[in-house]
């Protein structure tokens, strides 16, 4: 059971990661970028590197997420 539900996550981990490549938006790309933190996460703790998951929930989700968020509001405006 803890193959199937990593390799699942794997799964996802790489579509989030090809999406926020493909997607055209900028919000967008954010939130799926996003997804892939918060996924990437979830494969650390299962890899019992709780340190590791907890680094990258508040750097990976919270505070890039709210830079790139602000950085892209910030433009919009300008143009």
């Amino acid at each position: 059971m803890f193959e199937f539900a990593f390799v699942i996550l794997l799964i996802v981990l790489v579509v989030s990661a090809l999406g926020a490549v493909i997607v055209r938006g900028y919000i967008t790309s954010i939130i799926v970028l996003s997804v892939f933190s918060v996924v990437l996460t979830v494969v650390f703790a299962f890899l019992h590197a709780v340190d590791v998951a907890m680094a990258e929930a508040v750097i990976g989700a919270g505070l890039l997420t709210a830079i790139f968020v602000t950085a892209v509001s910030k433009m919009q405006r300008r143009s």
